[in-house]
């Protein structure tokens, strides 16, 4: 966990793949825990510390996520997440094949399968399919994968994973949507680059971006875009 921003009212951090934003049945140290545990020493608070959730992200993704430190914030970015048109969200995944064109738009129907966790493109008469679309461009390219950036329009369930794989562009170590193999450390290479929005309560223009996993690859295809 390493902090990208902080302020009275938000912070942010650069989650790793290995960890979890909120508590789940793996019993494991979420996120939220540790950053109260961070606030409460930090700034030495007594009684508990108040933190909000905003978003999500998977468990094997890494990049930045969002909370907020006070109510106030957390009422108002709750209402700017749920408008998809207040919050830019641009997310770098490497995939397995590059995408016949250089950069589009998809668009398709997705059902969500809780008992798998997993998402489907909708099929003819699927009942509780939602409209996922996302633009992409190509950054960079070797001799195996690509590095794509992708601008979400919509926020559905695993919709980058299951958009790309759609198209034969399968992130690398994603085994649940199509890859050829797991990634050594266990996530997938899905990296929630930035994020940028109006401060819900100075009224300032913040954008925070994360680093990159310090993993060969990514630095190789990054290093290549620059």
């Amino acid at each position: 966990m390493t902090i990208l921003y902080e302020d009275n009212h938000l912070i942010a951090v650069n989650k790793t793949c290995n960890e979890i934003v909120q508590g789940d049945k793996t019993g494991d140290t979420p996120l939220s825990d540790m950053l109260k545990a961070y606030i409460k020493d930090k700034y030495n608070k007594p009684g508990e510390v108040f933190l909000g959730v905003t978003h999500r992200i998977d468990r094997p993704t890494s990049g930045v996520v969002l909370f907020a430190r006070t109510s106030k914030a957390l009422t108002r970015l709750n209402e700017m997440f749920q408008s998809h048109t207040q919050i830019q969200k641009i997310y770098w995944a490497i995939v397995e094949h590059a995408p016949k064109q250089a950069e589009g738009r998809l668009e398709h129907m997705l059902v969500r399968n809780e008992k798998l966790n997993k998402s489907f493109i909708a099929k003819p008469g699927d009942k509780d399919a939602k409209k996922a679309v996302l633009t992409y461009r190509t950054l960079a390219q070797g001799d195996r994968y690509t590095l794509l950036e992708i601008h979400l329009e919509t926020g559905r369930h695993h919709q980058i994973r299951c958009q790309l794989a759609a198209i034969g562009c399968v992130i690398k170590g994603d085994l649940k949507y199509g890859a050829r193999r797991s990634n050594p450390d266990g996530g997938i290479c899905l990296h929630a680059r930035s994020i940028a929005f109006v401060h819900p309560v100075k009224k300032e223009d913040i954008s925070i971006t994360a680093p990159v996993p310090q993993d060969s690859l990514w630095q190789a295809l990054t290093t290549a875009n620059k």
